[in-house]
């Protein structure tokens, strides 16, 4: 079986640390803090996409900005 070049970047632990940190803070976000911990998700998030773990990351990404919105949404309905 002939070994064929990946165009790909192999996935490293950190990448996938920050995948999941990316999606702990999209959690966080819903909850606490939505501006904050939304940025600091979708920082995360692609950090964790360019080191190596693409769909993840680029979900983790997605998922923060979700969560911030959804935060922001619920802690408006609840301050009027």
């Amino acid at each position: 079986m002939a070994d064929l070049p990946s165009t790909a970047r192999p996935r490293a632990n950190a990448a996938r640390i920050l995948t999941i940190v990316g999606f702990v803070f999209a959690v966080l976000a819903l909850l606490i803090s939505p501006i904050i911990f939304g940025v600091l998700g979708i920082v995360a998030g692609i950090v964790g996409a360019v080191l190596g773990d693409k769909p993840l990351g680029w979900y983790a990404a997605a998922a923060s900005v979700v969560g911030a919105i959804i935060g922001t949404v619920i802690a408006a309905a609840l301050l009027n």
